[in-house]
């Protein structure tokens, strides 16, 4: 493992340039001023914001060890999922409970009003809100979002553990359906990997990034990087911001990949090394715009980037699959 970079006093300007480079970092005190930081009860902190609203979290047994996780065989979780009001969520987290609690992605301006005014994230436009992650030492399993994402420690600290997206093939990761939380995650616990069983994890784990972040630090996670994230202290707060700068008309990468695991996976090897060399020269432009040799009013699809060009595309997509 590597430790992750750093940086102190990052402004929008820089963060401008850690974008750029679509590497970690770990942005040292950037919402240490934060009022939920600075406080020394961020629970009551919280409290006075919340609404009555019902919140979902989940609860596992102490013998997990604090790993919210699938269960034995990957067909069914290791854990339950309960419901509360936030007031009664921060109450079984006061009472010191054995069993891991961990309150996931909660959106603060549906539940915390407010909350975005008072503790502002100055790297971004005040359209990406915030969403909490509360709970007391729990760990969650490797995954990746299919976004950008800020992390901020307000309360307690995170461990976080990253994978460059090229070690998805060391990762073990488990089925698309079902998912503990929604997302893919690996079998394989980053705290305990059992590398006889997993043993490539050994190559993602001399890849792997990693840093321990106090209350006022941030980590900036680029688009699909895999994260484990383990809280340390008997109450954790992360507020985390989620944002996509890719166009909003071209459709889903993930539909893409499911359509080729349906026709182009069951393909002999021929055909699939053929199909490669197409995907890179087309879609992943290993050699450049493979439409730069031809007169512009010729390009056809390969020119195709206009709204107007991308529903036509869609049309005929959507008319060869339902032939």
């Amino acid at each position: 493992m590597h430790p992750i970079p750093a940086r102190h006093h990052v402004s929008p300007a820089i963060f401008h340039e850690i974008r750029a480079a679509a590497e970690p970092v770990v942005l040292k005190g950037v919402v240490a001023d934060w009022p939920i930081v600075r406080t020394d009860d961020p629970s009551g902190w919280l409290r006075g914001l919340a609404t009555a609203k019902p919140v979902q979290f989940m609860r596992a047994p102490p013998e997990v060890g604090g790993r919210l996780h699938y269960a034995d065989g990957a067909t069914g979780r290791n854990f339950e999922r309960g419901e509360a009001t936030l007031a009664g969520f921060l109450d079984l987290l006061a009472a010191g409970q054995a069993e891991a609690l961990a309150l996931q992605g909660l959106p603060a301006a549906t539940h915390l009003p407010g909350f975005a005014e008072r503790n502002p994230m100055p790297l971004l436009p005040p359209a990406i809100g915030p969403r909490l992650w509360i709970g007391n030492a729990a760990k969650v399993a490797t995954h990746h979002d299919p976004s950008e994402n800020i992390a901020c420690v307000a309360a307690g600290r995170r461990r976080f553990t990253l994978f460059p997206p090229e070690q998805v093939g060391n990762l073990y990761m488990g089925p698309f359906d079902p998912t503990p939380a929604g997302v893919q995650v690996s079998m394989v616990h980053v705290t305990a990997p059992d590398l006889a069983r997993y043993p490539r994890f050994a190559e993602a784990l001399a890849a792997a990034l990693v840093a321990e972040l106090e209350p006022g630090d941030a980590l900036y996670i680029p688009y699909q990087w895999y994260h484990h994230v383990e809280a340390l202290d008997a109450f954790n707060v992360l507020v985390n911001y989620w944002w996509d700068p890719a166009r909003a008309d071209i459709g889903s990468p993930l539909d893409a990949m499911m359509a080729g695991m349906m026709s182009l996976r069951p393909l002999p090897p021929d055909q699939r090394r053929a199909w490669r060399a197409m995907f890179d020269h087309y879609v992943f432009l290993t050699k450049g715009d493979p439409g730069a040799h031809l007169a512009e009013g010729a390009r056809g699809i390969l020119g195709a980037t206009s709204p107007r060009d991308i529903a036509q595309m869609r049309r005929a997509l959507l008319a060869r699959l339902q032939a």
